[in-house]
């Protein structure tokens, strides 16, 4: 064998770290032949057996069987072919560990029942085209007779889950109680109210510098005063209520209400429908859907805001 040294298998076991059985048994598959035999018949290894062996090795570590790592060693298989062919298929198992952990993870934290685990392990293996039509739906419903309005461009895609090819736990989790708000009947016509009320909301530019939409105004007026301690009923909070009362009367314009208590009683009314914790839930859930940060709750600001108005409207 021109000089090469030869191993027996008891030298390639102490060698390789795996058992004399286990190398036999590579020898009578024809994954790692051995190189010769003596006269009597005893196996004998050249230096290629080692690192052959080694290969096996880690192939099996990585859950390649065996017929497969024939094909390698055997070259009908190249090991890139292998590794992309395997590392696909874990990309499979590793989304369905992640659906699966996701709802159970659901189930604890709610402690659902049979029925509402069925739901959620539904939801959570919708297909891409599945999902779209259910976000479809939802917007549709919405959005019903508003999609003309140059409001809602950005407001629909704002509005919109989508879940990466390959999302995190906690972005499945998230878009199964994403899912189930999508299938609310009641909290789509909620939206639907607070959507047509937007659609009045958008004022033609002045110089007030308030912001065009109500949201907005509302979040840049009260948060400063909730920073600073003001009380809804206090005097520190007047010029608060009538700012917005102004911004609310601009964006109403011929219909706004001829006295302030009316005006103030339909500006809490707005508000207070707002005020849906639904509307927060959702915008959390779709954050974490879509990797966005984390929003910034308005129900605080809106609570005040309705408080502070309905002080100021005379008892009937």
């Amino acid at each position: 064998m021109n000089g090469e040294t030869l191993y027996s298998i008891g030298d390639l076991a102490r060698r390789t770290g795996l058992t004399v059985k286990a190398i036999r048994f590579y020898a009578d598959t024809g994954i790692v032949p051995p190189t010769d035999r003596t006269p009597a018949g005893y196996r004998r290894y050249g230096a290629d057996a080692v690192a052959r062996i080694e290969l096996v090795r880690t192939l099996r570590e990585l859950g390649i069987d065996l017929a497969t790592i024939r094909k390698v060693m055997d070259r009908e298989l190249t090991l890139t072919d292998v590794a992309t062919a395997h590392a696909e298929a874990l990309d499979v198992q590793i989304r369905v560990l992640r659906q699966r952990r996701a709802v159970l993870s659901a189930v604890a934290w709610r402690d659902s029942t049979p029925q509402e685990m069925e739901l959620m392990n539904q939801l959570a293996r919708l297909s891409e085209a599945e999902r779209q039509c259910l976000i479809d739906d939802f917007l549709d419903a919405v959005f019903d007779g508003l999609r003309g309005h140059p409001a809602f461009a950005a407001v629909t895609r704002s509005l919109t889950p989508e879940l990466p090819d390959d999302p995190e736990t906690e972005q499945i989790e998230a878009w199964i109680g994403l899912a189930e708000l999508l299938q609310d009947q009641d909290f789509r016509a909620t939206l639907h109210g607070m959507a047509k009320d937007l659609a009045a909301d958008r004022a033609p530019d002045d110089a007030t510098g308030l912001p065009r939409i109500l949201a907005e105004a509302v979040r840049a007026r009260v948060t400063p005063a909730l920073q600073a301690g003001v009380e809804p009923e206090s005097a520190q909070a007047e010029p608060i209520v009538n700012a917005l009362a102004l911004h609310y009367a601009h964006i109403l314009g011929p219909r706004t209400p001829h006295d302030a208590p009316a005006l103030y009683r339909r500006l809490a009314d707005h508000l207070e429908q707002m005020n849906d914790l639904r509307r927060d839930q959702y915008l959390s859930l779709l954050a974490v859907v879509n990797g966005w940060p984390a929003p910034e709750s308005l129900a605080p600001a809106l609570t005040w805001c309705v408080a502070a108005l309905r002080t100021r409207i005379p008892q009937r």
